[in-house]
């Protein structure tokens, strides 16, 4: 395929605008790089604050209705299994030629994703008989599809100047306050984190969610609650901050970006497979073992232990070895056969 290639990008809004997220950023990304866009997602609302500014190429459109008469694009993504609806995917048999058809899975460090990695499923039954989804895994290690990462993104942070973004914002640190920010579910660890941070003089920075009214000042802890951030000025924070507490999958990416200690505090599920996949990421980063501990605390595993000194060479080789790794639309182009 000749770019540009129009792209159909589906997604649900399931709770915590982490999925609109993702797909916003990789819309962005593929527009980009000359491509075309039509995002399909059942609530837009969360783009006023997360993306104030929309490039052109991008067209938001209402999650489609049954009878909704409408061209498939070339390449057909469905963001974390939410299938397209039947009469569409009936369109995408019916094309001619038929578009390529991505299932675009979460984010995992567990041995499954290299395994199931780029995997066809052929459909023998339902309203896409005749067409073949592939399955595109993010990872991170060669096997997998890779991270979101911009073209430049890396030169950009190298040039950013934290403290005096931070003062244009009016969150200015104090001399001798190292900056925390604050994105998190909610979590029963809250109090016993603050009282830690408070053993050194600290701006905790918290942003919207579910703690955000918990936090207050107190003895060497200065806090601020902000509002809702842009991506943009969401990735200026991390880049800005001593130490990030992050959350979900697309924080947890730019947090690796970022070049900074942060904590990951995975996304709660019933059954508890939540704890394996944080143990597969420990594992595959070869956290240092009282770090992996706190990892562990702030999720509920265990005790929450005392917080270490963040180590920021640490943090600045763990993405030097992830930027090795092409980047998730690269691979994604690469895969599909689009040129660029």
């Amino acid at each position: 395929m000749s770019a540009p290639v129009l792209w159909d990008l589906f997604c649900r809004v399931i709770d915590n605008h982490g999925d609109l997220g993702v797909c916003w950023r990789l819309a962005r990304d593929l527009v980009a790089r000359g491509q075309r866009v039509r995002l399909w997602v059942d609530d837009p609302s969360a783009l006023a604050w997360m993306a104030p500014d929309r490039p052109a190429g991008i067209d938001v459109h209402a999650w489609p209705g049954g009878g909704a008469d409408v061209r498939p694009g070339d390449v057909v993504i469905e963001a974390f299994g939410c299938e397209p609806p039947p009469a569409f995917i009936a369109r995408m048999a019916a094309r001619q030629p038929q578009p390529r058809w991505i299932n675009l899975e979460y984010l995992s460090a567990e041995g499954y994703v290299e395994r199931s990695h780029g995997l066809a499923s052929p459909q023998f039954s339902g309203p896409g008989v005749g067409l073949t989804k592939h399955f595109f895994y993010p990872g991170f290690t060669p096997r997998t599809g890779g991270l979101l990462r911009e073209p430049g993104l890396l030169e950009r942070i190298l040039t950013f100047d934290g403290r005096d973004w931070l003062a244009r914002q009016g969150w200015a640190p104090r001399p001798d306050e190292r900056v925390v920010s604050l994105f998190a579910y909610a979590n029963a660890r809250l109090p016993a984190l603050l009282d830690e941070l408070a053993t050194q003089p600290t701006l905790l920075l918290a942003c919207p969610g579910p703690l955000q009214a918990q936090v207050a000042d107190q003895p060497g802890l200065r806090t601020m609650a902000l509002p809702y951030q842009s991506q943009d000025d969401y990735d200026r924070l991390l880049w800005a901050c001593d130490l990030n507490f992050v959350r979900g999958e697309d924080s947890f990416v730019r947090a690796h970006w970022a070049g900074k200690p942060f904590v990951w505090q995975i996304y709660p599920q019933d059954d508890g497979a939540h704890a394996a996949k944080l143990e597969a990421f420990i594992a595959t980063a070869q956290l240092p073992a009282r770090w992996a501990a706190f990892w562990r605390g702030w999720n509920g595993l265990a005790p929450l232990p005392a917080l270490l000194v963040p180590d920021p060479p640490q943090a600045l080789n763990w993405r030097a070895h992830l930027a090795q790794q092409p980047d998730l639309v690269s691979q994604l182009l690469g895969f599909l056969g689009v040129s660029r």
